[in-house]
């Protein structure tokens, strides 16, 4: 072999391996925004967005519409759309599913003094519903946006069918170590480094995944940037006068609901199930092993096939 093209075959890796790594240090939200990617694609959703009261919002679509409702998925504190990637191509299988970052979280637009309560975002999950699908939904709510979904089914019943609430915040469970520390005005999800964001994960999976440089760089990053946010998104929904209103407005809630919890649950404690199961109408209740906070990400195969068999 010439000795130039040897020089070449050597030299070619350590130049992709070199600018690989310099991207990494100077700019790990690329390779994030390429992960993401690469699994909505994996997942067969396609990133929209929709001007909706003047605010911007980002969400996910996939599948197409059929006889059955359109499926809404909403995500929790601290999570995002993508949080639901794992069962989306399950899910999409037999109708139109929309997965939106709710208004201040991720890629949709965050206006300075909105209110991040559990009535205010779940207006704005009425508008985003009546906008971009105009008409009945199935609707999924994980943890802060299972206390969203509940507010929206107990006011504007006409806009939903059939209603799940995962992990769902917005009652007075038993006592926890996050529990115990929300109230006493902590933010147990905090993120400011790579040690913290391993508690985190920790936190809310039985088994926490791994998360290789630098992504796990670009997710401190985004954390540190929203710091002041989930503060607020705290003081809104866990220590102000709406803590509980998800709870106190479970009577009027219409749909037919099940109640899907982890078990394991080290964040919102399986005792919210009953809470819940005590003040709605019509509910079933699945518990799920295996898992802590996230069963959409630990359990898909589990968390997708509850949900197909209730929803249909």
């Amino acid at each position: 072999m010439p000795r130039n093209r040897r020089r070449w075959l050597i030299a070619l890796p350590l130049a992709l391996l070199a600018a690989v790594l310099l991207s990494g240090g100077l700019r790990p939200e690329w390779h994030l925004q390429a992960l993401l990617w690469l699994q909505q694609q994996l997942a067969g959703a396609t990133e929209h967005e929709a001007k909706i009261d003047g605010i911007r919002w980002s969400y996910l679509e996939a599948g197409s519409d059929s006889d059955k409702p359109p499926l809404v998925l909403v995500h929790g504190f601290t999570g995002s759309k993508d949080n639901w990637l794992p069962i989306v191509r399950v899910l999409a299988s037999d109708r139109r599913v929309l997965i939106p970052d709710l208004p201040g979280w991720n890629d949709s637009e965050r206006k300075a003094g909105a209110d991040p309560g559990f009535a205010a975002q779940a207006e704005n999950l009425s508008h985003f519903i009546d906008t971009v699908v105009a008409g009945p939904v199935d609707l999924v709510g994980h943890s802060m946006g299972g206390g969203i979904v509940a507010v929206l089914a107990a006011r504007h019943p006409q806009q939903v069918d059939q209603l799940v609430l995962m992990d769902a915040a917005g009652v007075r469970f038993k006592d926890n170590d996050f529990g115990l520390a929300v109230l006493a005005g902590e933010n147990p999800f905090a993120v400011n480094d790579r040690a913290s964001l391993k508690r985190y994960l920790a936190t809310v999976f039985e088994s926490p995944p791994f998360v290789p440089w630098p992504i796990d760089q670009a997710l401190v990053d985004r954390r540190i940037a929203d710091a002041g946010f989930e503060q607020r998104v705290l003081d809104a929904i866990a220590r102000g006068d709406q803590a509980f209103l998800p709870g106190q407005l479970a009577p009027d809630i219409e749909a037919q609901t099940l109640l899907l919890w982890c078990r394991d649950d080290r964040v919102i404690d399986p005792s919210a199930a009953t809470i819940w199961a005590a003040g709605l109408q019509l509910s079933r209740t699945v518990m799920l092993d295996g898992c802590n906070h996230m069963p959409m990400m630990e359990q898909p195969e589990a968390t997708a096939a509850s949900l197909r068999e209730f929803l249909r």
